[in-house]
C-alpha cells in the first residue's frame, strides 16, 4: 500500500515537471517558436479558442513565425489576440496570412523574462514539496491506523523527501538552462 502511495506522488511530480517544461515552452527567447502562441486565445463565435485549433502556426526563418488561418475570416480576431497576448508581438496582416516577426530581446526584457522563469519554477517546486506533504500525511495517518509500523514510516518519509529532493533537483536544472538561453545574445 505505501509502494503504491510513494507511485502516486512519483507520477503527481512528474506531471509538475511536464507542466513546467510546457511553461517554460511559451517563453520567448528571442528566436522564433510555434509553442510561443500556446497560450493565446481568440474569440472565435464568443468562444476563447486556442490559435492552433484555428490556424496552421509555423516557423519560416528563426525571426519570424508564419500564422495561417483555415478559415481566412478569422484572421483580424487572429491578429487581435496575438497583439493583445502582451507577448510584445505585433503581427503582419498580408490579407491571407500572418508574419510574426520577433523582436530581438533587449537585456531589459531579458532580465525581466528571468524574473517571471525564477516565479514559475518556484510555483513548480512548492507544488513538488505540497505533494511530499499531501504523502507524508497519508503515511502518518496509516501509522496512527496501525496499517503500518514506525520503521515503514520512517523509511516511507525519507524515500519521499528523496523523491522531492530528485523532482526539485530536475526543475533547477530545467530553469537554470532555460535562462541560459534566454541571456543568450
Amino acid at each position: 500500500m505505501t509502494q503504491e502511495t510513494i507511485k502516486e506522488a512519483k507520477r503527481r511530480m512528474e506531471k509538475v515537471e511536464g507542466d513546467l517544461r510546457a511553461e517554460m515552452a511559451t517563453l520567448r527567447t528571442g528566436r522564433a517558436s510555434v509553442t510561443l502562441l500556446d497560450h493565446v486565445k481568440v474569440d472565435y463565435f464568443d468562444t476563447p479558442t486556442p490559435i492552433k485549433e484555428l490556424a496552421k502556426l509555423a516557423v519560416s526563418d528563426p525571426t519570424t513565425l508564419v500564422v495561417q488561418p483555415w478559415d481566412p475570416s478569422v484572421l483580424a480576431q487572429i491578429d487581435k489576440a496575438i497583439r493583445s497576448a502582451d507577448l510584445g508581438l505585433n503581427p503582419v496582416n498580408d490579407g491571407k496570412l500572418l508574419r510574426v516577426p520577433i523582436p530581438a530581446l533587449t537585456e531589459e526584457r531579458r532580465k525581466e523574462m528571468v524574473k517571471h522563469l525564477h516565479k514559475i519554477v518556484e510555483a513548480h517546486r512548492t507544488s513538488a514539496r505540497n505533494i511530499r506533504r499531501d504523502t507524508n500525511e497519508v503515511f502518518k495517518k496509516m501509522l496512527k491506523e496501525k496499517k503500518i509500523s514506525e520503521d515503514d514510516e520512517r523509511r516511507t518519509l525519507d524515500e519521499m523527501q528523496k523523491l522531492t529532493d530528485q523532482t526539485i533537483a530536475r526543475l533547477d536544472e530545467l530553469s537554470k538552462n532555460k535562462e541560459k538561453e534566454i541571456l543568450a545574445v
